[in-house]
């Protein structure tokens, strides 16, 4: 997966974090649906930005 890819990928994510709670889980009484979205986001993030800045090697050498 490109770079470019991956940071549009992680837009995509961030996006989702506000529509998905308040308009897919709105009328969910239960937090865990939330609870459980936020840690599948948060990991796909951590995905994401580990594959957009494997290239950055050296940089600051």
């Amino acid at each position: 997966m490109s770079r470019k890819t991956a940071l549009k990928l992680i837009g995509v994510v961030i996006v989702a974090c506000y529509l998905v709670p308040y308009a897919v889980l709105g009328s969910v009484a239960s937090w865990q649906g939330a609870f459980l979205f936020w840690c599948l986001a948060g990991l796909a993030v951590i995905v994401l930005n580990a594959v957009a800045t494997a290239g950055f090697k050296g940089a600051g050498k």
